[in-house]
């Protein structure tokens, strides 16, 4: 298993009209995301050019932490359930640095 730190590089486009509702449910997933064991941060960005685009970058102290993440039944319920259907696109780029 590697055990190397992880980065998550998340760019999301909102749907016209839908960026108040997924700002909200962001702020609950990100302070949820902060307390997970395996996060090292989680901060939350806006393109200076488009309101619409949200940048997420992310850090986790293994791979097998962003599982747990992405697994977890606030992640489902939050982010699958209620954000992605909000969302015009969603890029996700995992890394590890270099």
């Amino acid at each position: 298993m590697n055990t190397e730190s992880v980065y998550v590089f998340a760019k999301w486009q909102v749907k016209e009209g839908q960026l108040d509702a997924v700002l909200e449910l962001l702020q609950e997933v990100a302070a949820k995301s902060r307390e997970e064991e395996g996060n090292l941060f989680y901060n939350l960005h806006q393109s200076k050019q488009d309101a619409n685009t949200l940048l997420l970058y992310e850090g986790y102290i293994s791979e097998a932490a962003v599982e747990v993440h992405r697994n977890s039944v606030y992640f489902q319920e939050l982010v699958i359930g209620k954000i992605v259907p909000l969302l015009q696109n969603r890029e996700v780029v995992v890394a590890a640095q270099i």
